[in-house]
C-alpha cells in the first residue's frame, strides 16, 4: 500500500516547498537547494536534549525535546505557513527521516496540508549528489581553459556564460580563486558537503550534447577538494590557452586584486611562500608592499613564483595541453575579454 506521507528524492520536483527541520548548524553545512530552514530544535535546544539523552535518559531528554519540538513546530506555522491553501504541498527533510521531521509532518497533514516526510531525510540526499557527482563528469564534453596566472581565465568563463556558452566555474562555487592569494575577503568558503551540492546543482543542469568550458584547476580549491570524478574528466579533455602579455596580466591583476593592495593584507599572505621562495625574496616582496609599488610586486610574483609553477604543473596535469588551441591578446580589459569570449565561441 502506498504511503503519501513519504517522498524520495525523486519526487522533490513535486512540491512546492522544501523545509529543513534540522538546526541552523546542520543547514548552513549543506541543505537541499531551495530549502528554507524551519528548525525544530535550534543549536542550544539540540545540544540541551542530546546531553539529556546521554547523562540522564532517553524518556527525559524526549519529554523535554516534545516541548520544544512542539512549541517552535506552532511557532514555524504561524510566522510561515498561515497564508498557505489546501492545496499547497510542502516535503519535509531531516538528517535521517525520523523523528524530527515525522513530528513536523504529522501536524502539517493534521492541518489538512498533503505534507510528505523524505525517505532516508538530508542522508538521502547526499547519497544522491555522491551517485551523480560521480557518473555526470564522464558525459559531458568539456573544453578547459588554460593560461599563466592573471590571464583573466575567470572573467573569460563569465564573459563565455553571458554569450551563451555553457560554463562550469568552479572558483565561483568555491568562492576562492585558486592560490595562495585566492581568498575572498568578505565572502567564506562554503563547507565541502555544500561545495559538492553546488556543483552537482550545475552539472545536472547541463545539457551534455554542447561543450561545456572549465577553467583549469588543481584537485584542491583553497580548503576544498574537487570529486575524483570531475578532476579526472577535466584533466583529460580538451584545452585551449590564453596567452597574455605580462603587462596586460599585471594590469589585470592589480584590477582583480585591488583589495590585496595593501600593506596589511600582504604582510599576512606573502610569509606563506617563504619555504618556497625563501626568507630574502619574501623580505623584498613586503618591502614592496609597504612602498606601495605593487606593480613591482605583482610583476615579480608572476615571474619568479607562478609562472613557474603554473607551467610545471599543466604540463603534468593537462593531457591535451600539447594540442591546445592559443588564442594571445596584451589586452585583458573588460571590454577585451568580451571580445575574446566572441572568438573563441567563433573557432568552435
Amino acid at each position: 500500500m502506498t504511503d503519501y506521507s513519504r517522498a524520495t528524492v525523486a519526487q522533490l520536483v513535486d512540491c512546492d516547498t522544501v523545509i529543513d527541520v534540522r538546526s541552523p548548524a546542520e543547514f548552513a553545512e549543506d541543505h537541499i537547494p531551495g530549502a528554507i530552514n524551519c528548525p525544530v530544535l535550534d543549536n542550544d535546544e539540540r545540544v540541551r536534549v542530546g546531553t539529556l539523552y546521554k547523562q540522564v535518559s532517553p524518556f527525559e531528554a524526549r519529554k523535554v525535546g516534545a516541548t520544544l519540538v512542539a512549541r517552535n513546530i506552532a511557532r514555524h506555522i504561524e510566522e510561515q505557513f498561515l497564508q498557505h491553501p489546501k492545496s499547497w504541498r510542502p516535503l519535509v527533510y531531516c538528517w535521517r527521516g525520523g523523528q524530527r521531521s515525522g513530528a513536523f509532518t504529522h501536524i502539517l497533514r493534521e492541518v489538512g496540508w498533503s505534507a510528505r516526510r523524505l525517505d532516508g531525510g538530508y542522508k538521502s540526499w547526499r547519497h544522491h549528489v555522491i551517485e551523480d557527482l560521480a557518473a555526470l563528469p564522464a558525459k559531458l564534453r568539456f573544453t578547459v581553459i588554460t593560461g599563466p596566472t592573471g590571464s583573466g581565465k575567470s572573467r573569460l568563463l563569465e564573459a563565455l556564460a553571458t554569450q551563451g556558452a555553457q560554463v562550469l566555474h568552479l572558483e565561483q562555487l568555491a568562492a576562492h580563486k585558486g592560490s595562495v592569494l585566492g581568498g575572498l575577503p568578505d565572502e567564506p568558503q562554503p563547507s565541502q558537503k555544500m561545495f559538492e551540492t553546488r556543483l552537482h546543482s550545475v552539472l545536472a543542469s547541463l545539457d551534455q550534447a554542447r561543450p561545456v568550458y572549465v577553467e583549469a584547476e588543481s584537485r584542491r580549491i583553497g580548503l576544498l577538494n574537487l570529486p575524483d570524478a570531475i578532476n579526472l574528466a577535466i584533466h583529460s579533455s580538451a584545452c585551449m590557452r590564453v596567452e597574455a602579455s605580462l603587462e596586460s596580466r599585471v594590469d589585470f591583476l592589480l584590477r582583480d586584486y585591488d583589495y590585496l593592495c595593501n600593506t596589511g593584507a600582504l604582510a599576512e599572505i606573502l610569509p606563506r611562500l617563504k619555504e618556497i621562495q625563501g626568507k630574502e625574496r619574501i623580505e623584498r616582496w613586503q618591502g614592496l608592499a609597504e612602498e606601495g609599488d605593487f606593480r613591482s610586486l605583482v610583476a615579480e610574483l608572476l615571474v619568479q613564483h607562478y609562472d613557474p609553477l603554473y607551467g610545471r604543473s599543466q604540463q603534468r596535469s593537462f593531457s591535451q595541453l600539447g594540442t591546445a588551441a592559443v588564442h594571445a591578446t596584451d589586452d585583458l580589459s573588460p571590454a577585451a575579454i568580451d571580445a575574446l569570449a566572441a572568438r573563441v565561441l567563433a573557432s568552435n
